[in-house]
């Protein structure tokens, strides 16, 4: 394989993207669109859920506890309910989110030493945010009864006798959903866009008729292939620095492992997504086709099958199975290890292994259809 060759051939690729404005701004651009878009529109937090109350006795401890409800962030008092009231018809029409309902007698039981029972109806049209906020009240009414038992003088002793419990989050104390989704975005956005850039530029000479052109050039198959591939990989590299500047000023993640480490992996899954992209253009014949093909068989699989939203260990067995020749369920791994562990490479060597496989084998088998068909 002649370098000289081969730098002819990217030089040309590079002028070709330089000469389209649009596309490169796209290619350059979109993947920093994206991850504000769908860092900010996708987001498992639930914060400031509006909230109505029905406190039917009316004490100190009762506004003691919708207090805490309203404090801790997670609800917004919007709304006081009569007794009598039809609760149901305030959830039907979107008045509130949930109901704290407090019965007559509630600051009596726990002066008796009794249990007080207090009720939350909870809209759950959607499910993922009822079970959240079921959780969220279940913290703050136990955090309630462990204030109220350590400030009487009969509890403390018997706080004191009983398990300590303190749990520690590590790696997202916090527990911010944009920790976790937006690495997830870095893999699923330069999927997209490796694949699209590397099938359309091929295509592109089919629909043009220059590939006739290059066929009758003394450039060997394999010269081709490295050389319309590498102007493409600068420009996903780059496309990657402006994402982590994004990720880092945008949404405060930061790279918490070695910027060294994290080019490596994504330089290894970015080979694999251009060569499936060259693999697509082996298949389509125009740049509508290889669109579609791309756009369909890297995001739908990225998006479902790689754990980037979905948990895989909850997926039946059949398509759990499928997981795992989808690439970016490694790359995620080794993304998330690097940027929120501060891991190395060394724990995800089998992760790693895959995606060289992954590249080899789309590579070899986009190198065998491009010689038998064009070349």
């Amino acid at each position: 394989m002649s370098a000289r060759k081969v730098g002819a051939v990217a030089l040309k690729e590079l002028r070709q993207a330089l000469r389209d404005p649009l596309s490169l701004a796209m290619l350059l651009g979109l993947p920093a669109m994206m991850l504000v878009m769908y860092g900010y529109a996708i987001n498992f937090d639930v914060r400031h859920v509006a909230l109505g109350v029905q406190d039917l006795d009316k004490s100190a401890a009762s506004r003691e506890l919708v207090a805490s409800f309203v404090n801790s962030t997670y609800f917004d008092r919007v709304a006081d309910f009569p007794a009598g009231a039809d609760l149901a018809r305030s959830t039907e029409r979107r008045v509130a989110k949930a109901v704290l309902v407090i019965p007559l007698g509630y600051a009596r039981d726990l002066e008796a030493g009794r249990v007080a029972t207090v009720q939350l109806l909870v809209d759950g049209a959607d499910a993922n945010t009822a079970t959240t906020l079921l959780g969220y009240a279940s913290a703050l009414v136990a955090s309630a009864n462990a204030e109220r038992v350590r400030a009487t003088p009969a509890g403390a002793a018997l706080a004191a006798s009983l398990l300590d419990y303190e749990p520690r989050v590590w790696y997202n104390p916090e527990l911010q959903s944009t920790q976790f989704l937006v690495p997830g975005l870095i893999g699923f956005i330069l999927m997209l866009t490796a694949v699209l850039s590397t099938a359309l530029s091929v295509v592109r000479e089919k629909e043009r008729g220059t590939m006739e052109q290059l066929r009758v050039t003394s450039l060997r198959p394999g010269e081709l292939v490295v050389g319309k591939t590498l102007p493409y990989l600068g420009i996903s590299l780059t496309a990657t620095v402006i994402i982590l500047l994004a990720a880092r000023f945008l949404f405060g993640v930061s790279v918490r492992g070695s910027y060294l480490d994290l080019f490596l992996a994504t330089l290894l899954y970015l080979v694999g997504a251009l060569g499936f992209g060259l693999l697509i253009s082996s298949l389509a014949d125009t740049q509508a086709m290889a669109f579609q093909m791309g756009a369909v068989t890297s995001m739908l699989p990225t998006i479902f099958l790689s754990g980037f939203i979905f948990p895989i260990h909850s997926m039946p067995v059949v398509v759990r199975a499928l997981t795992y020749a989808v690439p970016a369920r490694y790359f995620l791994v080794v993304v998330r290890g690097v940027i929120l562990k501060g891991a190395g490479l060394a724990p995800y060597g089998k992760d790693l292994a895959f995606l060289a496989l992954y590249a080899l084998v789309v590579l070899g088998i986009a190198y065998a259809r491009l010689t038998r068909k064009e070349l």
